[in-house]
């Protein structure tokens, strides 16, 4: 997939521009054009676990959410308001890139307890997010879901079975406070990560480039597929094959076949190769093939 970047190297954007014919191939050099013009390497953090498993795409069907990696499970559980009604469980980009936003503020601050305010809007805006009156209730919706759903992480270490379980915050995120208009020191509102999470985190964190991420856009699917290269890619020792059955498995939730998972999946992975110019990946007929590559952010 190193060839859109090597195009737009040798021969311009404008050039490359001019040959990119469908949809898909527009994104993947707008994609590759951003994170290639830009020098400023801001660094975002997520747990290793989402490397490995991941939240619904879409609205799942029932209130609990299962979902297999490599020695890893997750299991996420809805919430319930004060009439007992279920919240729902949080799916999509818009729930990524706040949980993505969270984990960061966590990891750069060295603290469990995070302020929302400005900086969260800005954070959702720059990973161009229009804030406006659509966007902004999906996000409230989606806050609401991780500020109330339960989760818990099994792994398969030496012969036994380790659990974590809580949420992912023990106050709520408050979304009135990140897009308020009023003066900053009358909305200083902070939402604390659950204990549990933030240690695992700390303990795991995973570096991803917001560059990249931002390039990449609100698109659940090659977000995770993004944060799984970051997690894998530097740290092989040897050429390594992933077949199609087990990328089904890992990101294939809501597909009934392979065939139809398969097309959307190539689509996917371009786009996060075309994010990460470094990234020494090949598709072919049986899957992926992985080769040991540089970091997705340059300094961690």
């Amino acid at each position: 997939m190193a060839e859109v970047h090597h195009l737009i190297i040798r021969s311009g954007i404008a050039e490359a521009r001019r040959q990119a014919v469908t949809k898909h191939e527009r994104a993947m050099v707008e994609a590759a054009y951003q994170v290639l013009s830009e020098d400023a390497e801001k660094i975002g953090f997520t747990y290793s676990g989402f490397a490995l498993t991941s939240l619904p795409h879409k609205p799942p069907p029932s209130e609990t959410w299962r979902r297999e990696g490599h020695n890893l499970t997750l299991v996420l559980q809805s919430g319930i308001d004060r009439d007992g009604k279920a919240l729902g469980l949080p799916f999509g980009s818009y729930a990524r890139f706040i949980l993505l936003f969270l984990q960061s503020e966590a990891i750069r601050t060295g603290s469990r307890e995070i302020e929302l305010g400005r900086s969260m809007r800005a954070w959702l805006g720059n990973m161009g997010l229009s804030i406006g009156g659509t966007t902004y209730r999906l996000i409230s919706e989606q806050a609401k879901r991780i500020s109330g759903c339960h989760l818990t992480f099994f792994a398969d270490r030496a012969g036994q079975e380790m659990r974590g379980q809580g949420g992912f915050v023990k106050t709520a995120i408050t979304m009135s406070a990140a897009f308020s208009d009023q003066p900053e020191q009358l909305w200083r509102d902070a939402v604390l990560l659950d204990e549990d999470f933030y240690r695992a985190l700390r303990d795991h964190p995973v570096p991803l480039s917001e560059k990249a991420l931002r390039a990449i856009g609100p698109k659940s699917m090659t977000i995770d597929v993004y944060v799984w290269l970051a997690y894998r890619l530097h740290s092989l020792s040897r050429e390594t094959d992933v077949g199609w059955p087990a990328l089904f498995a890992q990101f294939g939730a809501g597909y009934q076949l392979l065939r139809q998972f398969r097309a959307q999946f190539i689509e996917c992975i371009e786009l996060a190769l075309a994010a990460y110019p470094d990234a020494n990946v090949s598709l072919n007929e049986h899957g992926v093939t992985m080769r040991t590559s540089r970091p997705a952010v340059s300094k961690a």
